[in-house]
């Protein structure tokens, strides 16, 4: 049975928030970058507790999106133990460590974005 492609960033989103969340992420940020940036839409910021953690998240989300009919364009990273980034053209996903993500601070990096955590909230 193939499992029809996600109509909308918003349903691809979701699908990535939901995975992150089974998966234990931790402090799931969206951030809506339309019209902020050149490169894409949305970031979605998630810290994982390993780095195994953090690739077991990349695998799975590769994994669901190419089910849902939107594979990743690409996965960087992967041999990193802190930062992997997975490129969906409209989304891209940042999974780190968090002593990388108080480092890199991307939430305040685009705070003009208006970061909300995954459950809704800013």
């Amino acid at each position: 049975m193939t499992t029809p492609a996600t109509s909308n960033t918003a349903d691809l989103q979701a699908l990535i928030v939901h995975t992150l969340e089974n998966l234990k992420a931790q402090d799931i940020v969206v951030l809506d970058v339309k019209g902020k940036a050149n490169f894409t839409d949305v970031m979605i910021i998630a810290s994982g507790s390993s780095d195994r953690h953090l690739k077991t998240m990349a695998n799975e989300i590769h994994v669901q999106t190419k089910a849902a009919g939107n594979p990743p364009l690409s996965i960087e990273g992967e041999d990193s133990r802190n930062w992997i980034l997975v490129d969906l053209g409209d989304i891209v996903v940042h999974l780190m460590r968090p002593q990388t993500r108080e480092m890199y601070e991307i939430e305040k990096l685009w705070r003009i974005a208006s970061p909300k955590r995954a459950d809704g909230s800013s």
